[in-house]
């Protein structure tokens, strides 16, 4: 049953997820804010609300053909085309990106593919700033993104997945 003890929903828009099933396909650009997960097919662009905070998760099996700009961008399925992430970019094990990858904070797994090159975001010296002070092992990981602009390659540290 849905709802609390006053019999509202306890969900909230802010956290909705919306879910493309594996046997789904859709042709056309999504615009969104919250949650959105992957499992069949896309083909069009995937964009979420500017000035709302939005995850896209492309799981094992999914497939985006077209261009992803969201804060935050979970692949672990295929995609074809340009990621554009504003603050957390993670390409598991499986994930495969035929396309450009343009990010401000970055983890990739081994296995992961990425066919096309990787750019760091200039914004992205901001997140690091504000991620260094949560966490100091961390400071020394931005000291390279404190110039605004600097698009020099950043160090990937595979994670286990």
């Amino acid at each position: 049953m849905l709802g609390g003890k006053d019999g509202k929903s306890t969900f909230s828009s802010s956290n909705s997820t919306t879910l493309v099933s594996r046997d789904t396909e859709i042709v056309g650009d999504i615009k969104f804010s919250g949650n959105l997960d992957i499992e069949g097919i896309v083909r069009g662009n995937i964009v979420a609300m500017e000035g709302k905070d939005a995850v896209v998760r492309v799981v094992d099996k999914g497939l985006v053909e077209g261009e992803i700009r969201a804060p935050s961008v979970i692949v672990n399925g295929s995609v074809t085309g340009d990621v554009y992430s504003t603050k957390h970019l993670e390409l598991a094990s499986k994930a495969r990106v035929q396309g450009n990858v343009h990010y401000a904070l970055v983890e990739m797994a081994i296995g992961a593919e990425v066919n096309g090159s990787l750019s760091h975001s200039a914004d992205a010296s901001k997140v690091a700033k504000e991620m260094a002070k949560e966490s100091p092992a961390r400071s020394q990981a931005s000291d390279s993104q404190d110039v605004p602009g600097n698009t020099a390659p950043q160090q990937v540290t595979p994670i286990k997945s």
